[in-house]
């Protein structure tokens, strides 16, 4: 946090949005609505909260265009979400401390390429023939296999394993517990029981991929199992091997999908969407949360249910459905007033 803060009329400049107040009043932190007090920024995302204005003690408040009156000064802006974002890297820049330099006890193999800035902390393992690129931060107790390539600026938080052959672009993040690379699933009954299929392809995280804590993304059999710029993925998400998800994907919490499945880009899953092996997702689908997917699945689609089908016969069904108590009792009735005129 900065010492002196920033004043309103320099913080609405940085926004772009429209101050109503003392633009020479200072704010040096950023908290919750309801917690903020003297010197604080608060943040209302949207004009449903509106009311709470009335009892802050915040300082001041970034609010949605529209939300023109308030006990204290505000900031209309367009999307506060973002505006939240900005304000937070002026008011706060060094909020999260982050390691610098190579920590005495980082465990280095041969070969091993280290572009400028990079930092890694404590008990980090690297591997032969790793390259790391320039600003990467990688926190204690990490693994990086044997010549896997990280990018530039990327961050791998305490406790990541990366397996060998892993590709990671630039401004990856990878949070704590992730496991990249490991084997996929693949095995074959024989009649000594099943036998251990070898998966010796890789996995490439291009650009911008965000995988949430405890994610596993298995490697390719034979050939990649890929991760397309600028997608995000939540925590406890499952990846198996030979998936391919295009760019600019979110996929909730507890997501599990099968091998060899191709999602196109912009595509939404909700949290504990299942997937069955080898289907296909076109270009801004929607699949909606805990649905299972049996099938592929044409552009621009929303999805849900078990099994998963478009949202207008998916509502119809589920509508039917609890129909059926009524619909059985008319049907018995039917039956015994036909039996008797039969």
């Amino acid at each position: 946090m900065t010492e002196k803060g920033i004043t309103l009329g320099e913080l609405a400049e940085k926004l772009k949005g429209e101050l109503t107040g003392d633009r020479n009043l200072r704010v040096k932190n950023i908290r919750g609505i309801e917690e903020a007090g003297c010197g604080d920024l608060a943040i209302l995302l949207g004009k449903k909260f509106a009311p709470l204005l009335e009892k802050t003690k915040a300082s001041c408040a970034v609010v949605p265009e529209g939300v023109k009156k308030a006990p204290i000064p505000i900031i209309q802006c367009k999307n506060p979400n973002l505006a939240y974002k900005k304000a937070a890297e002026l008011i706060l820049p060094d909020r999260i401390p982050r390691p610098s330099g190579i920590h005495k006890t980082v465990s280095f193999g041969k070969n091993v390429t280290l572009a400028k800035n990079v930092a890694i902390g404590a008990y980090s393992v690297i591997e032969d023939g790793v390259q790391i690129g320039d600003g990467t931060i990688i926190y204690a107790h990490c693994y990086i296999g044997r010549s896997s390539e990280i990018g530039e600026n990327s961050l791998i938080y305490p406790n990541v394993t990366v397996r060998e052959k892993v590709k990671i672009g630039n401004r990856v993040i990878l949070h704590s517990g992730c496991v990249v690379g490991c084997d996929g699933f693949g095995y074959e009954m024989t009649e000594k029981g099943y036998e251990k299929i070898p998966h010796i392809g890789d996995v490439i995280l291009e650009d911008d991929v965000e995988l949430g804590a405890c994610a596993t993304v298995d490697r390719a059999k034979m050939a990649h199992t890929i991760i397309g710029r600028g997608t995000k993925i939540d925590n406890l998400v499952q990846i198996a091997h030979n998936v391919t998800i295009g760019k600019n994907c979110i996929v909730a919490s507890q997501c599990g999908i099968s091998g060899s499945v191709k999602i196109g880009n912009n595509v939404i899953m909700g949290g504990q969407v299942g997937m069955v092996d080898h289907v296909e997702v076109g270009d801004n689908v929607m699949i909606a949360a805990r649905a299972a997917l049996m099938k592929s699945v044409p552009a621009n689609t929303i999805m849900w249910g078990i099994p998963a089908r478009p949202l207008k016969k998916a509502k119809m069904i589920y509508a039917l459905r609890d129909k059926l108590p009524e619909i059985y009792e008319r049907l018995k009735a039917l039956e015994k007033k036909i039996g008797k005129t039969g």
